[in-house]
């Protein structure tokens, strides 16, 4: 490491869970580059930071090389929703592959650590419940979820075989479904989908019965896991997020108790390829990195709802 403050590149860094991580950065003395295409980044989500000293931000996307000095990258960068991945699949894929493979060179070339945001989807829609990081997942590698599940899967296989290769350091984070303030509206994440169509008085879609579970991390224990990772020693893959599980229908009536208790509960087919169960195994994560996530859904629902209700007033 080097005398100075710690030079960081975060890709993705505009981002929901990039922006959470450039303030912890920032407020931890280190010097930040922001990295974003804006696809799904907004830059007012860093925007307290323009100016100052230690941050700087660069536009440019992942899937052309880039040539920095740093010592850590955080490399954050890829669309997470399905309704943004599935936009342009072939992009997608690209950003997964491509966008690690130049990051990966480019912290070979730096000699820096770096830490790739994988993803419970690479577990697909499971068979073997909560997940362990030694599942290898079930993943339909043609259906129309495959562009980022796959894409996220060789992005790992990448990671290690640059290790294997070069020696490269690498940490590798699976990060199950996570939610707080900066998550986009139109994202269609269940989270988001419930209280923008509260907030607005519309009927609450569940697709299928609702009966389909997810576990809910906030945002802040998410970054404090990432943090963790990439200051200690284990190598991962190792998953992030919260073990408590709901049904979604227990999250649309926690929402819809919040904001308007008489609206509606509406049901649409179940889309394809849609997980029936998700809970992380977050065993090795508590005996690795110390961490346990200490948000509850109740207590996290709250800023993530005032987060919108100004985002839409």
């Amino acid at each position: 490491m080097p005398a100075g403050p710690v030079r960081n590149l975060v890709t993705g860094g505009a981002g929901f869970l990039g922006s959470h991580l450039v303030d912890r950065l920032m407020h931890a003395g280190e010097e930040v580059l922001c990295l974003d295409n804006y696809f799904t980044g907004r830059k007012a989500n860093i925007a307290q930071w323009i100016g100052h000293p230690r941050f700087e931000l660069i536009r440019h996307d992942v899937t052309e090389p880039i040539k920095l000095e740093v010592d850590r990258i955080w490399h954050l960068a890829c669309p997470a929703s399905p309704i943004h991945y599935q936009t342009n699949p072939v992009k997608t894929a690209k950003t997964s592959f491509l966008g690690t493979y130049n990051m990966l060179g480019l912290a070979r070339r730096v000699k820096a650590r770096l830490l790739l945001a994988s993803t419970s989807e690479v577990y697909g829609d499971p068979e073997l419940h909560p997940q362990p990081e030694m599942y290898r997942g079930c993943v339909n590698t043609i259906g129309p979820r495959a562009c980022y599940d796959e894409g996220k899967r060789i992005a790992e296989t990448l990671c290690f075989d640059y290790r294997r290769m070069h020696g490269s350091e690498i940490r590798i984070a699976r990060i199950f479904n996570t939610y707080g303030p900066r998550m986009l509206a139109d994202d269609g994440r269940v989270v988001s989908n419930f209280i923008v169509q509260a907030l607005r008085n519309e009927p609450l879609t569940l697709y299928g019965d609702g009966s389909q579970t997810r576990s809910f991390c906030y945002v802040d224990d998410l970054i404090e896991g990432l943090i963790r990772l990439m200051n200690g020693d284990h190598i991962g893959p190792i998953n992030l997020g919260n073990p408590n599980e709901f049904t979604i229908r227990q999250l649309a009536e926690q929402v819809r108790s919040r904001i308007n208790p008489d609206l509606p509960l509406m049901e649409e087919p179940l889309p394809a390829d849609d997980p029936r169960q998700r809970r992380p195994d977050i065993g090795l994560a508590q005996r690795e990195l110390g961490w346990t996530p200490s948000v509850a859904l109740e207590q996290g629902l709250d800023p993530t709802i005032r987060w919108f209700r100004q985002l839409l007033s």
